[in-house]
């Protein structure tokens, strides 16, 4: 009998829809829940990602039947347990009836996220990236030449849940807002260029925990972090 998707929490679901839902019920209290959310961001890129590749191969996508020319068909998921930097992380892996789907993002017998797709995967969501900028991550992320239209399908994807939470509409008061920085190294353009990933994260009126916002610059800077306070404004937050 081929597997189905396991079950996902309630949380998980509303991480799908908007990453906000998936924080109040999962308060960020220390690095332990850090890891978590970052962990719950990657699968949901490569998840869509593989689900992508899956639509590629078939040639139509999970429910667009009057497009398939093909005896192949989707036949459920795999589960596999892939080692990240920030903890052990469970992945569903489409799989097809004939057995021939080989995914090119996370390979047969991979079981290791490397430091440099997490990097990018976390970009995907902290940058306000375009298309093209999607495109180009995942290009980079696969190391090796895939067609335009796996692209496209695969960006199809992933595009409306980094959108929808990126716009998502903000609470107008929040009694604490945190505001910080991590700093990490990238390879751009064939040189090292260092990079700082801002966060802020509030709790609103009820105690509850959100992740606000997330965002890519070159460097920690009053300047930068001015500017993330009136996007906030522009969402929605009128106190803090």
């Amino acid at each position: 009998m081929a597997k189905r998707r396991r079950d996902e929490s309630p949380e998980r679901q509303a991480l799908r829809e908007m990453m906000s839902g998936y924080l109040k019920e999962n308060p960020v209290k220390n690095g332990t829940d850090v890891n978590s959310l970052m962990r719950e961001m990657m699968s949901i890129i490569l998840e869509g990602s593989l689900d992508g590749e899956m639509d590629e191969e078939l040639g139509y996508t999970k429910y667009d039947y009057r497009n398939k020319e093909t005896d192949n068909s989707r036949n459920g998921y795999n589960t596999k347990t892939m080692h990240t930097s920030y903890g052990y992380m469970d992945l569903d892996i489409p799989r097809d009836r004939n057995g021939g789907f080989e995914p090119k993002i996370v390979k047969k017998y991979q079981n290791t996220i490397s430091q440099d797709m997490e990097e990018k995967i976390i970009s995907m969501y902290a940058k306000g990236m375009t298309t093209g900028d999607i495109e180009s991550h995942m290009q980079e992320l696969y190391g090796v030449d895939i067609s335009d239209s796996t692209i496209s399908r695969i960006t199809d994807k992933i595009l409306p849940i980094v959108k929808e939470w990126q716009e998502r509409t903000l609470e107008e008061i929040y009694a604490v807002v945190f505001m910080d920085a991590i700093h990490f190294h990238v390879k751009s353009e064939g040189r090292i260029a260092k990079k700082a990933v801002y966060i802020a994260i509030g709790i609103d009126m009820s105690s509850r925990k959100d992740v606000l916002g997330m965002y890519v610059g070159e460097n920690e800077s009053a300047k930068f972090w001015l500017s993330i306070m009136n996007g906030l404004k522009n969402r929605g937050v009128k106190d803090k």
